[in-house]
Parts: structure tokens; C-alpha cells; sequence
């Protein structure tokens, strides 16, 4: 489908503005930029654990989303995203990564948006990907900061990874879709808040969930368990979650930009 030139130029003017702010450029990667690029996903995810360069360059080559935010010259972050088509044409966001010491600066925020701006561009309204329901500044940063919208629950989506981050825990993921040109996704973009209705099935997040995992894995383990049933029996009733003012997960009816897209509650073939 066609965008309007003006909302493309208004998504450029915000990416811009976001890679102001955290002090960065961010622009489609060249060539030159593969290596480095690789450098970013295994420093995140371990050796071996990225698309080799001959990939990279073809996903690049065919018009997907292979992105470099650069400080100095230096490359600092990386995204992939491809095309996808289930459940109607998108771009699957799948691997963003950023050095360790720039982390929360907002060098993602402007990884993302530059993202959006180029979807846009090329009349693709929707991006999805998926992320650990557990980790609450990725919930965070996806549901809040960006007005992403939760669709589905995918249980152990990956199987065992024994990469840097999820190491042997399950790979339980959420799938969200961001409807780049919606009232909640421009609202979250110019940071209107967004009440959250009261409701009474809820489930509180620890604060960070990764640190948990290290010092703590029976733990972790019995809140990946009860987190699991608890978004089982929650998207079987139609209900989807969203965070409350304390980043804790509550579970409500679903607004109409999710319903107009086929909210989907469990595994489906989808995206990987």
C-alpha cells in the first residue's frame, strides 16, 4: 500500500530527532558495515550466533532492513529485519543489538524508528517481533515506549539457544505487532501516557529478570512456570497484556487497532 509522502517525512524527521538525542547516526549498512554489524550480534548473543556476511549482504542486497547506528564513526548498534507474509505483508524485526556501554541511551529507540521511517517509505504499515515476556524493560520499551501491542505467546518459540543471554532457560516469547501508523503507536511516539484500565488478573514482574536467572535459577524457574499458565490461560480468555504504571503485567480486553489485526491467543505458524 501507499503511504503520504508528509507521514513518511514526519517518521524520517522522528528517527532523526531520536539519533539526536542519543548522540548517533543511523542509516541503511553498506558492505563495509557487515563485519562490524557481526561483531554487535555476537558481542550480544555469543560467538557464531549471528548471520554470516554472505547473508547479511543478501538480506541487505534484496531491500530488507539491515541497519548500523555509528558514534564517531564506530558502529554502536545493529537491527535485522526481513519481510514476511503470514497474516498479511510486515517486517519481522529480528535482531537489534548495541554495545553494552550505550545501552539505555536511546540508541535502540533510534534503531527502531529509523526502522519504522523505512517500512513506511516503502508502504509496509506493520513490523512485529518477538521478545522475552519476562524481561520487563524490553515490555517496557516494546508495549509502552513504542505502543507495540501483544498478539500471541509462543512457549519455548526457539527450543533450547545456550546462547549469552537465555542460556538453557526456555525461550518463551511474546509475539507483538507495532501498527506503525495508529493512534497508540503516535501516541506512545509523542509520549502521550496511556491509561491502563484496572484489572484483577495481573502478574508482577521482578525488576530484572536476567539477574534473577544468574543468582537465582529455582526462582526464575518458578516464575517462568507460573508466567507460562497465567498467559496460557489469560490469552485463551481473549485478554491481553499490557503494563500497569509499576511495570507489572495486567491483563485486559484488547483495543481496536490489536482486534482489527486477528488477535491470535496461542502458537500459530508465524514469523520466526
Amino acid at each position: 500500500m501507499s503511504v503520504e509522502p508528509e507521514v513518511v517525512a514526519e517518521a524520517y524527521r522522528l528517527a532523526d530527532a531520536a539519533a539526536a538525542a542519543a548522540g548517533v547516526s543511523v542509516r541503511m549498512a553498506e558492505p563495509g558495515d557487515m563485519t562490524p554489524v557481526i561483531g554487535l550480534f555476537e558481542r550480544t548473543w555469543g560467538a557464531g550466533r549471528s548471520p554470516d556476511r554472505s547473508m547479511l549482504l543478501a538480506l541487505d542486497y534484496a531491500g530488507n532492513t539491515v541497519l548500523v547506528a555509528s558514534e564517531a564513526g564506530k558502529a554502536v548498534g545493529a537491527t535485522l529485519g526481513f519481510l514476511g507474509w503470514s497474516d498479511g505483508i510486515h517486517l519481522h524485526s529480528h535482531m537489534a543489538a548495541v554495545v553494552p556501554w550505550r545501552r539505555s541511551g536511546g540508541v535502540g529507540y533510534a534503531l527502531k524508528l529509523f526502522q519504522r521511517a523505512v517500512c513506511l517509505e516503502h508502504g509496509i504499515v506493520e513490523m512485529r517481533w518477538t521478545f522475552d515476556p519476562l524481561i520487563r524493560r524490553n515490555a517496557h520499551f516494546n508495549l509502552v515506549k513504542l505502543g507495540a501491542e501483544v498478539v500471541r505467546f509462543l512457549p519455548d518459540f526457539y527450543g533450547r539457544l545456550d546462547d549469552v543471554i537465555t542460556g538453557s532457560d526456555r525461550s518463551d516469547r511474546f509475539e507483538v505487532r507495532w501498527l506503525l501508523e495508529s493512534d497508540r503507536v503516535r501516541a506512545a511516539l509523542t509520549g502521550t501516557p496511556r491509561p491502563v484500565p484496572h484489572a484483577p488478573l495481573r502478574l508482577p514482574l521482578d525488576v530484572d529478570f536476567e539477574r534473577l536467572r544468574a543468582d537465582d535459577p529455582e526462582a526464575a524457574d518458578r516464575l517462568r512456570e507460573r508466567s507460562r499458565a497465567l498467559f496460557t490461560e489469560a490469552l485463551a480468555q481473549g485478554l491481553r497484556p499490557e503494563l500497569d504504571a509499576g511495570n507489572d503485567y495486567v491483563f485486559v480486553r484488547p483495543e481496536t487497532d490489536a482486534t482489527e489485526q486477528g488477535f491470535a491467543p496461542g502458537p500459530t505458524p508465524g514469523p520466526t
